[in-house]
């Protein structure tokens, strides 16, 4: 088969397949996760960025191809979670640049789109680390710049794209030490390699595996006449949950051995968050429709069975006043603030802890769940301030919260917080009356000076950085390193707070997780008296997932 040009309708329909594609390989992606923790998010990141992407195509003048490749651009750009996310935005915002003013697009074109990514992906990142997505894409680049010199044919020129990037997946392990000492592959690269596997497949006309379905479809559920809630007979501002929130989670056994699933009782948790609440589920899936008014907190508690398939929030509030008007007088913007600082966190007695500390706006995120730039966009808005702070408290989030900085109107600077404990630190650095550049030197320099401790539970056997883990065991991380694993969840504890304390050492707080229980916290407690009696010990009610500990140390 031959196919020398492709238009606007046939690269839409390659982008959806590769979407698609990549939604039924997510909890794969994820399950490559170097460190055998259970906040693999690669998949779950990249599916998302890349259904945001989908969305906007769907959407888009499918007669152009430069039209469906800016679409998919800003979807990605607004959609993006997670370093990988960031990074996948990049690259297609790179290759719509690469094709732009393009009605259709020749192998010549198609090379030039791919190497236009790459450029602006590498320049995205501070520090480039080869062995990563970055590296599957250059190598399958390069390939498409000689594939095109020498044939005409776009399926023929994919299918040599696609070799070229499975054969630089398989070449990440030499290229990133850890990689190989774990035995997988780049996860991110696994992620691209699957979205351009899907853009082959659509071209080609071949079938791809799907995941199987719950037989209840949510949308057939929620008729489109729901959703008006007699709108003519109300005003906008009676609306008590504003956001109508869906979300479909595929079960993970990891997750349901710590968290159980039931279809009832999980409908009885939701509907203390809002209303218009409903519930499916099978032996792989769950789906939810609910309108609350924090839709983080219930995609928050999904996730503790599995990995999302889908999540889409509307603002219904904007919705209604789009259909029957705003029928009062338009209300007076709030005057801005001179300062604020957005936060992002898990876990409501961080989110307290965090506001008690000077945060203005906390976005409900972290592990397993990176808000996405237009998370982070949206809660700048917020903020409603002229100069804004923002603390990402997580390595995988700052890269969005960066590039939503540079989308923002208002002065907005990010301190590159990787944990909580480093965000906490920084906040105790913040002056309002100072300069913005000046806080943010200071408190990136505070945070610097915080060690970090974390306690969670391995999801599979490993050995990594000269230690044996078993599934099921605890483990202690001390900034981002395992130190210390345990089959008993206090011990592991224990064993970390030896490997970090020094003599130097003043303060240690701890933050009680969802899975800590209060017995525990007393003899954890009592332990750090016993042995360190010059420290002194804060401890609060995090009440954060995934982690039952995090631990600070100054």
């Amino acid at each position: 088969m031959t196919l020398r040009t492709l238009d606007g309708n046939t690269f839409a329909q390659m982008v959806l397949t590769g979407a698609n594609h990549l939604t039924n390989n997510a909890q794969m992606i994820d399950a490559l996760n170097v460190f055998p923790v259970p906040d693999g998010d690669t998949g779950t990141n990249m599916n998302l960025s890349m259904t945001s992407g989908a969305e906007e195509v769907k959407v888009a003048n499918n007669q152009q191809v430069a039209e469906v490749a800016q679409a998919l651009a800003k979807g990605l750009l607004m959609g993006a979670r997670g370093n990988s996310g960031v990074i996948l935005s990049q690259l297609f915002r790179g290759f719509a640049k690469g094709v732009e003013g393009k009605t259709t697009l020749s192998t010549i074109d198609f090379a030039k789109g791919f190497e236009e990514g790459v450029n602006t992906a590498y320049k995205a990142v501070i520090k480039p680390v080869e062995g990563t997505i970055l590296t599957v894409a250059k190598d399958s680049s390069a390939k498409a710049k000689e594939l095109a010199s020498s044939t005409d044919n776009v399926i023929e020129f994919m299918e040599g794209v696609v070799k070229a990037a499975k054969a630089s997946l398989q070449s990440t392990p030499d290229l990133l030490p850890v990689l190989k000492e774990v035995g997988v592959v780049d996860s991110g690269g696994q992620g691209l390699v699957t979205i351009y596997e899907g853009f082959l497949a659509s071209l080609k006309g071949e079938e791809l595996p799907e995941t199987s379905e719950t037989t209840v479809d949510l949308e057939d559920m929620v008729n489109a006449e729901h959703h008006k809630l007699a709108q003519d007979f109300m005003d906008t501002d009676q609306i008590e949950f504003g956001y109508c929130t869906e979300f479909m989670v595929k079960f993970e056994q990891d997750k349901l051995q710590q968290h159980p699933f039931s279809e009832e009782e999980f409908r009885n948790e939701l509907s203390e968050y809002g209303d218009s609440l409903l519930v499916v589920s099978d032996d792989e899936l769950v789906k939810v429709h609910v309108h609350v008014e924090y839709p983080g907190e219930v995609i928050n508690l999904g996730q503790r069975f599995g990995s999302f398939v889908s999540i889409k929030v509307e603002n219904m509030r904007q919705q209604h006043t789009s259909i029957v008007g705003d029928k009062k007088e338009p209300a007076k913007p709030a005057e801005k603030l001179e300062n604020a600082i957005v936060s992002v966190a898990m876990g409501d007695g961080i989110k307290e802890l965090l506001e008690s500390l000077g945060v203005n706006v906390v976005i409900q995120g972290g592990q397993t769940m990176n808000p996405s730039t237009q998370d982070i966009t949206d809660a700048i808005n917020q903020a409603n301030a002229k100069n804004i702070v923002i603390l990402p408290n997580n390595k995988n989030i700052v890269m969005a919260a960066e590039q939503a900085a540079k989308l923002a109107e208002e002065n907005v600077v990010v301190v590159p917080t990787k944990t909580i404990p480093q965000g906490m630190s920084a906040l105790l650095a913040y002056h309002p009356e100072a300069e913005l550049a000046d806080n943010k030197k200071n408190m990136i320099e505070a945070s610097k000076q915080v060690k970090t401790g974390q306690i969670t539970y391995a999801v599979r056997d490993t050995q990594i950085e000269g230690m044996t883990i078993e599934n099921g065991n605890f483990m202690g991380l001390a900034d981002g390193k395992i130190k210390a694993t345990d089959k008993d969840q206090l011990e592991a504890t224990k064993l970390l707070i030896q490997e970090m304390l020094d003599e130097d050492d003043e303060i240690i707080t701890i933050l009680q997780g969802e899975d800590a229980s209060d017995e525990e916290v007393q003899k954890l407690e009592q332990y750090i008296e016993d042995n360190y009696d010059e420290v002194e010990i804060e401890i609060h009610k995090g009440n954060q997932p995934i982690y039952s500990y995090i631990i600070s140390i100054e």
